[in-house]
């Protein structure tokens, strides 16, 4: 099966998690010219469907497919929330041995989420159309995933993130106080920020929705910050 053959295959298909997951994955699988897990593991130890997991925080539940020392992946339906598959695989990490790679599916959303020791996390995306119309970056996420996940491993560090992310605050901070802004507004200010972007990490707020109300206001500051106003007032309720 050829890159476009499995694009125009799924694209817009109406199959439900349950009714289509594992043909979706076995089509990705014949794609990368890779044997499906019952063909390639029929004793279920090394690369599975259906992985049972114990959660992190009480309870059973299955990864929809596991790849030892690689990856969990999980399924949604389509257009369904990949955070709340992403947030499932975070529960069940710990007894999946803490795959390098943790990766959601809407059967036309891709996301590949880094689950290293000791760096900053990353996430490579793409989607069916991207597969479709230039399949080189999305064939490489793929089979680095099945044979090495090493090479998805993020240069930075988290201290290399941490002293990025307070250069930048810092260099905000001096810029807002330039404009004539109270000193102590500013930091007030700038606490509400970074408590947002750490409410997106944790799943409490969508996943980036400070940029992207950034980029979508960018030629609109006073929306923008109407907007900013309207989202701490509501977190402070």
């Amino acid at each position: 099966m050829t890159p476009s053959e499995f694009a125009a295959k799924w694209k817009g298909s109406t199959l439900t998690e349950r009714q289509a997951s594992q043909a979706h994955f076995s089509d990705l699988c014949r794609m990368l010219g890779w044997p499906t897990p019952t063909d390639d593991d029929t004793t279920g130890d090394r690369f599975v469907f259906e992985k049972g997991a114990a959660k992190t925080g009480g309870g059973d539940g299955f990864a929809d497919v596991w790849r030892k020392d690689c990856f969990a992946w999980e399924y949604k339906g389509p257009r369904k929330d990949l955070v709340a598959a992403y947030r499932q695989l975070l529960e069940y990490r710990e007894a999946l041995d803490n795959p390098p790679l943790l990766i959601v599916s809407d059967m036309e959303r891709f996301e590949i989420h880094t689950n290293f020791t000791g760096t900053a996390k990353y996430v490579y995306r793409f989607t069916l159309d991207d597969l479709a119309a230039d399949p080189a970056e999305p064939m490489r996420l793929l089979r680095a995933a099945f044979l090495e996940p090493e090479r998805l491993r993020p240069t930075l560090t988290r201290q290399d993130l941490t002293e990025e992310a307070a250069k930048q605050f810092a260099k905000l901070a001096i810029s807002l106080r330039d404009r004539g802004n109270d000193a102590q507004a500013v930091a007030h200010f700038l606490d509400k920020l970074l408590f947002c972007l750490f409410a997106e990490d944790a799943g409490l707020l969508p996943k980036e929705l400070i940029g992207r109300l950034a980029a979508r206001m960018k030629s609109d500051p006073l929306v923008f910050s109407t907007q900013l106003t309207q989202l701490f007032g509501l977190m402070s309720q």
